[in-house]
Order: structure tokens, then C-alpha cells, then sequence
């Protein structure tokens, strides 16, 4: 294996200097802005030096960029683009002709700003999408605005397409404005320059904190108006089991056209913002930097009842104003569409704004449903300050129409890679912090579902919860599924995570081992409270949050062998394990007419890594069959027809086989994951 070539110093520079801007939100979002930076390097075959340029390339993220997020170009070849640019009309080709300009091999495909970077006559250019800047763009008077604030060290550039025109726009302005610094773009953000990274970092934190500064000093103190009467934010916990309440319902709706996962917000900025008068005019006009709007659609879903609407009137509402935003959204689709235009990609909304609880947001995964929810708020930021010093104007419908179904955002669409098999589901799998459960919820993330990680355990749960990934693929939950309270909590606490569940995996067990005469009543009374009363009321709590959703959804039982096998010594465990096995009959017989299938998996001899076996049931039943216990995996293998010993990761093998989409007519069936034990043969 060879090593990589040093990095060159200007990207080297540039790298460090996007993740400086990147790290605080204040300066961009999440995605979006480019930086680059020029410099000489020899030419691989004549060895003379050319001029480069390193620039952010398309999707990647400042605040994380790497040296592999970046796209070089010769400098001479962009600018040579120039002579070939067939106009304003034709401009969306000039992206094809960016790949005949990349030096070397490698490196990200160079989006759409290229010629913004490469056009202008500077070493270094940030092109940022900051609160502040974007509330001079989208304010109905930007332009004046501008020049109050900045003088003509910045200048105005009206609304135009990002592309090539927008470059060749941008470099004329810094040729005809020799002491600006950058630029405000109408409509969209902000661009800074300088000759060393240096300058131009503090040119664009110049132009971002000089921006915050006059709208703070400038602005009126409540720009979006007194708050209405009883449109106040409910209090703390009623806001969240609010919030959980209608979450289901509202991901459902959302999902109409494609499954989606949620977000749920509620932050100060949010709450305020559908507290005041002016939120439904606001609201109405949509987002405006196209950042914002390709996540959050072109305006969100407002709920237009207060916060203390009854919570039957509130989903008979929202069921309502859903079909009546589907219309709304085919009809602005149809208003501008062209024959070339792409399909219609859905009629959902990304957002959705109830006053007094917070705002649900939705995405195809977990981090693009809330990364759309915090471009919503970048949204009312931009807003607030746009109102703060005159009025909020966005750009026009047709614009963001032009821009929501733009040939090049279809095109990076289709790059994107197929998704894995369990996107967009929710599972929550109970004893999950340890054996079975925990490769379970591997598994699943794996496979593309969000894990809500339930055990009793806490620190376990929280340790497996943080192997996944962390937030944006699982959360752990504390609870014991005796309790029923606990139980709603955790899939509450789902709905406000995800937005709902459409998996559930029964897993939560303990094992006692004894003979009829030594086995208490008390003994029985837990086991069965555990398992049989346990798998009861999390399926139970399962199909009311699915009947909410109308998705559907899988219920999964991990039961035994011992469920259909007899064996000494554990009358308790396996008559349990035989109620949960009939569980599965009578549920997929009375759920399968609301899409719910019912399933199990039936393993045996499971060991290694089993927090059964390892909390005394192992030393019980190596007694039984005697074995010393850690010959107990190598006991149940060699009693099976293949010999071969059960891992918990076959048994999380077998519920994403009945998950994850192959077996999508099956329900009622049991499948045994025991390595071939005649006896527990299905009849």
C-alpha cells in the first residue's frame, strides 16, 4: 500500500479554515456553502506549475469537510469556459464541462458554485448561507439595506440561479468594486474573498457579525408581532405528551406517498414563533434560500388551532389541512411544470408547525428529518430578521419551483445509493442492551432501521445505544415491560425520537430453571409477568401506535424451542415460552386486516454473549445436563443435526429475514433458529 501524496498547503489551509466556519451555526447550515482556495503545483506531465483551485465539491459539509470532499481544478481550463458559455438559457450543460477542468483523479464532483469560485479574481473565496446574511437578501428592501449596513465594502447582487452566470455576475461586481470584501445575493446568502485564507475568513465573519450587529440595532423588538391570545407554549410535559400524541398520526400523514422518519422540535425559537400574530402570513410564504427550501419544501404544514383545541378536534383538523396541502402542492406543481420538468416526488410536507407544541419535521432518515427541522429555524431566524428591519419577501414561487425540480438536484438524486432494505423504519426491541437484543438492534441499524433500545438496564441500553451510532440511528430507553406505564413512556418517547415505530421485537426475558416441586409460585408469577403478560402489553401498546400511523408494521416474538419441546426442569420457562408462541397466532389473526404482521423466531442453546445464560441460567442448566458451564454452547451444538453452535447474531439474522421485505405476505409463522433439533420440529 502506498501513502498519499501530501496535501497540498492551500487545501491544507482551506480544510482547516471551512471547518472553522463550519463549527458554528451561525455562519451556515448544515450542507451548505462552499469554500475554496488557489495555488500553483507542477503539472503531472510537463512538470511546469499550473494554477489550481480546491473547492468543497457537491453535498459535503464544511464544519466536516476532508481532503476527499474536495475537487481540484486547473484554474486556466475554468476560465477558458468563459469563450464556450452558450448564455443564461443553456447554463445547466456547464456542469458536464466542470469534469473536463479536474486535475488529477479522485476527489468529489464539483457542484454547482464552481464558477463562482473559479470566475472570481481571488485566492480565496467562502460563499456562506448565514441567518444574518440571508435576512438582508430576503428583506423587501435588501439592497438599501445592504448599503446602510455595509457601505461599498459589500455589494448587492440581485436574485440570480446558483450557476455559471451567477460567477460571471459576481466576478464583475468585485472587478467594477475594488475595496469590497463581498457580496450579499439577493434571495440567498452571502460571498467573501480575500488573498490569503486569513483574510478571507475574517472578510466572511466581517460581513456575518456586521449583519447580526444592524439587525440587533436597527430592528424593531417584537417583528413578529404580540402573541395571540392563548397561542402560548403548553406547559413542559404537557408539550411532550402532546407531542407524542400526535406524532404517529402526523408521521402517517406524512408518509402518505413514501415512508418517512420524524423530528420533533421545540426549542425557544420555534414555540415563540407560533406563539405570534404574524406566524401564519410568515409561514405562508415559504423559505427562501434555496438551501432551505429543497429540505423543507417549498412553505410547511400549519396547524390553525390553538394550543388548548382538544386532541380529537386537533387530528380531525390536521387529517383535513393535510389533504387540502396535497391539493395545494399538485396545483403548484402544475402551475410551472414543463414538459422536461421531473416527475411530481411527492405531495407530503417536510414540516409541520402546531402552535404550543413544536414543529414535527420529515426526511428519509433520521438526520435528514432533523436537519430539515434546523433549516426551518434557520428559516424563521431569517424571518425575524427580515421583519426586524423591513419585510420578509422571498423569492418568487416560480423561482423555488425552478429550483425544487431542477434537472441537476433530479440528477444528484438519481447518484444517490439505492436505500438499504429497513430505511425509513422504527423498531424498538426490548431487552436490548445485551445477548439476543443487542444484535438484534445491530442488525436492524445496520439493515437501515432507527433503534429505540429498550431495557431495563440503563447503562446497558445507553452503551448499546451509543455502538449504534448515537442519536440519529438509536436511543435508549429505560423500562421494565411488568410495568405499563413504563411501556407507553418508552414508545412515547419513540414517537418524539423517530416519530413513531413500525417494528417491534419482544425479546425482554429471564430464565429459571428448577423442577415442578422446586419452582415457587412466585417463581411462575415472574416469569410469566416478564415474558407472557410482558410481550402482552408492549404488543399491545405496539398496535395502538400502529393503528395511529396506518403503516402497518411488524411484531416480532423471540420465543424458544421450548415453546413446542419438553423438556425437565423449567416448567415455568417453557410454559411461558409457549403463551408467547400462541401470542403470535392469535395476533396475526386479529392484526393482519390493519397490516400488521406477527411473527417469531424460535432459537435454542443461544449462549455466548447472553445475559440469560451469563445470570445464572447457564450454571442451571449445565447442573441439568452435566457439563461444566463453559462447555455448555459446545453441549448444545453437538445435540443438533448441524453440529454448529447459535449465535445471537443468527437469531438477529432471522428477524430481519421476516422484516425485511422477501417474506412481506408472511404472518403467524415461527421460525426455528436452533441449529436442527428434531424434537422441535413445526407440525
Amino acid at each position: 500500500m502506498t501513502d498519499q501524496p501530501p496535501l497540498h498547503p492551500a487545501a491544507a489551509e482551506l480544510i482547516a479554515r471551512s471547518h472553522r466556519l463550519g463549527a458554528d451555526p451561525r455562519n451556515t447550515n448544515y450542507a451548505g456553502g462552499n469554500t475554496s482556495a488557489k495555488g500553483s503545483a507542477p503539472d503531472p506531465v510537463t512538470g511546469d506549475a499550473v494554477e489550481l483551485m480546491w473547492v468543497k465539491g457537491s453535498g459535503g459539509d464544511l464544519g466536516t469537510l476532508t481532503a476527499g470532499g474536495l475537487a481540484a481544478l486547473r484554474v486556466d481550463r475554468l476560465r477558458q469556459l468563459v469563450g464556450a458559455y452558450p448564455g443564461v438559457e443553456r447554463e445547466d450543460g456547464m456542469v458536464a464541462a466542470f469534469d473536463h477542468c479536474l486535475h488529477g483523479r479522485g476527489g468529489a464532483a464539483p457542484s454547482i458554485d464552481t464558477a463562482m469560485h473559479g470566475l472570481v479574481d481571488a485566492a480565496h473565496v467562502d460563499h456562506l448561507h448565514p441567518d444574518s446574511g440571508i435576512a438582508l437578501a430576503c428583506a423587501a428592501d435588501g439592497e438599501k439595506l445592504t448599503a446602510a449596513c455595509f457601505g461599498d465594502t459589500v455589494v448587492w447582487v440581485p436574485w440570480r440561479r446558483p450557476g455559471f452566470q451567477l460567477g460571471l455576475d459576481i466576478a464583475a461586481v468585485k472587478e467594477a468594486n475594488p475595496r469590497a470584501i463581498g457580496c450579499v445575493l439577493g434571495g440567498h446568502g452571502i460571498t467573501a474573498w480575500g488573498d490569503t485564507s486569513e483574510e478571507c475568513e475574517n472578510n466572511s465573519l466581517h460581513i456575518i457579525r456586521t449583519a447580526e450587529a444592524f439587525l440587533a440595532a436597527q430592528g424593531v423588538a417584537e417583528p413578529f408581532g404580540p402573541v395571540l391570545d392563548g397561542y402560548e407554549p403548553l406547559p413542559e410535559d404537557e408539550r411532550r405528551a402532546r407531542a407524542a400524541e400526535l406524532a404517529p398520526q402526523l408521521r402517517g400523514l406524512a408518509s402518505t406517498d413514501r415512508p418517512q422518519v420524524g423530528h420533533w422540535t421545540a426549542t425557544d425559537t420555534v414555540l415563540d414563533f407560533l406563539a405570534r400574530a404574524a406566524h401564519p402570513r410568515l409561514a405562508a410564504l415559504g423559505t427562501s434560500c434555496p438551501d432551505h427550501f429543497l429540505r423543507t419544501k417549498v412553505r410547511p404544514l400549519v396547524l390553525d388551532l390553538p394550543p388548548t383545541a382538544p386532541p380529537e378536534q386537533v387530528k380531525e383538523r390536521l387529517t383535513a389541512l393535510h389533504e387540502a396541502y396535497r391539493a395545494e402542492y399538485r396545483a403548484y406543481y402544475e402551475r410551472h411544470a414543463t414538459p422536461d420538468s421531473p416527475p411530481l416526488r411527492g405531495a407530503d410536507p417536510a414540516i409541520v408547525l402546531v402552535p404550543g407544541v413544536g414543529m414535527f419535521s420529515f426526511g428519509k432518515d433520521k438526520q435528514t428529518a432533523r436537519v430539515a427541522g434546523e433549516f426551518y429555524v434557520n428559516a424563521i431566524n431569517v424571518m425575524r430578521g427580515a421583519e426586524a428591519v423591513s419585510s420578509y419577501a422571498p423569492i418568487e414561487e416560480s423561482e423555488k419551483f425552478r429550483i425544487e425540480y431542477w434537472e441537476l438536484e433530479e440528477a444528484k438524486l438519481r447518484r444517490m445509493p439505492a436505500p438499504k432494505p429497513l430505511a425509513t423504519r422504527v423498531a424498538l426491541v426490548t431487552g436490548a442492551g445485551s445477548g439476543i437484543g443487542r444484535a438484534v438492534a445491530h442488525r436492524l441499524v445496520a439493515e437501515g432501521a432507527c433503534v429505540v433500545v429498550a431495557d431495563r438496564d440503563a447503562e446497558g441500553a445507553a452503551t448499546v445505544a451509543e455502538e449504534l451510532g448515537g442519536a440519529d440511528r438509536a436511543v435508549a430507553v429505560t423500562v421494565d415491560v411488568t410495568d405499563e406505564e413504563q411501556i407507553k413512556a418508552a414508545f412515547a418517547a419513540a414517537a418524539l425520537a423517530f416519530g413513531g415505530v413500525d417494528l417491534v421485537v419482544n425479546n425482554a426475558g429471564i430464565s429459571l430453571s428448577k423442577p415442578l416441586l422446586e419452582t415457587t409460585a412466585a417463581d411462575w408469577d415472574l416469569q410469566h409477568d416478564i415474558m407472557a403478560r410482558g410481550s402482552f402489553l408492549v404488543s399491545r401498546e405496539a398496535a395502538r401506535l400502529m393503528t395511529e400511523q396506518r403503516l402497518g408494521g411488524d411484531i416480532v416474538y423471540i420465543t424458544s424451542k421450548n415453546a413446542v419441546f419438553a423438556g425437565p426442569n423449567n416448567i415455568a420457562y417453557s410454559a411461558t415460552k409457549a403463551d408467547q408462541a400462541h401470542q403470535v397466532r392469535l395476533l396475526a389473526a386479529e392484526l393482519g386486516g390493519l397490516g400488521i404482521r406477527v411473527n417469531g423466531v424460535n432459537p435454542d442453546g443461544v449462549v455466548r454473549g447472553s445475559g440469560i445464560f451469563a445470570g445464572g441460567w447457564g450454571a442451571q442448566r449445565a447442573a441439568v445436563y452435566g457439563v461444566a458451564e463453559d462447555k455448555l454452547g459446545e453441549f448444545y451444538a453437538q445435540r443438533t443435526l448441524l453440529k454448529r453452535e447459535v449465535l445471537p447474531e443468527h437469531v438477529a439474522g432471522a428477524v430481519f429475514v421476516l422484516t425485511g421485505g422477501d417474506l412481506s405476505l408472511t404472518t403467524g409463522l415461527h421460525i426455528p433458529v436452533d441449529a436442527g433439533v428434531a424434537a422441535a420440529f413445526l407440525r
